[in-house]
């Protein structure tokens, strides 16, 4: 993971949070082919080094837009080829953020619309403020979610729903995203970033390795039958029983002090 990017903005607002802020504001953080290496990039190596960082903030640049989706003023004129590989690319991006061992918590604080309400739905779980909106709108333009949203949405909103938020393109407002269960928390004017920076805290606070194998369980597990899932959850128990960050966990609750993980 590089320090600079052309289209991202990192920081680390917390102690072992990562701020990844979509960085292209004049163009409503459209994504562009660059875009989509950088995110890829960054996701990668975070799957690389599961232990850089214990959680993640994803965001756009500005007020306006967390992302308006892909940049359609490159791909006026693309050929077939060249529209291909560069959806390759995004292919490749969004699997990176659906397969992060670290938690990610997208901080919606505009339109995410298209690719840039993909990338939300890829995240864990979605803080957005008040005047977010959301839409996938590809079939208005004749393609179709290609970054995850004809999975990722039906497991958010039930499949009666996202049928409708897909099959008519029409935008949604961040309180029906609530409602509907896409959206964990609707925050107040400007605090999207910063609660879920707070909550990224508390996450980071917390046994990294318990973290992991959680997120992880859950990810996989819900897609199997329950027997299945049990056992695929004991498996990722057992990976924390000869941990140092279990015996220390124990040790602070009978002290009354708080924990010390170390990942180890």
């Amino acid at each position: 993971m590089r320090e600079q990017y052309e289209t991202l903005a990192l920081s680390e607002p917390a102690a072992q949070v990562l701020q990844v802020t979509l960085n292209r504001p004049s163009v409503a953080n459209a994504m562009n082919t660059r875009m989509g290496l950088d995110l890829l990039d960054v996701f990668s190596d975070l799957s690389a080094r599961p232990d850089a960082y214990r959680a993640v903030v994803v965001t756009g640049a500005g007020e306006r837009a967390f992302c308006a989706g892909g940049d359609l003023k490159e791909r006026q004129g693309m050929s077939d080829e060249t529209w291909q590989a560069q959806h390759l690319i995004f292919e490749r991006m969004i699997r990176a953020v659906l397969e992060a061992p670290t938690p990610v918590i997208a901080a919606v604080n505009g339109a995410a619309y298209a690719g840039g309400c993909e990338i939300a739905l890829g995240c864990d779980f979605i803080y957005a403020a008040p005047k977010a909106r959301f839409a996938l709108t590809e079939v208005t333009i004749g393609i179709m979610p290609g970054a995850g949203g004809t999975q990722t949405l039906p497991r958010a909103v039930g499949l009666r729903r996202a049928k409708e938020i897909l099959l008519t393109g029409r935008p949604f407002s961040a309180e029906d995203a609530l409602n509907w269960g896409m959206v964990n928390r609707l925050c107040e004017p400007g605090a999207v970033v910063q609660d879920a920076i707070e909550t990224a805290s508390v996450i980071a606070g917390n046994a990294p390795i318990s973290i992991r194998q959680a997120k992880r369980s859950m990810h996989y597990g819900v897609n199997m039958s329950l027997a299945d899932g049990m056992l695929f959850e004991i498996e990722a128990y057992n990976r924390m029983v000869p941990t140092e960050d279990r015996l220390e966990g124990i040790a602070s609750f009978n002290e009354k002090r708080k924990p010390v993980f170390k990942g180890r």
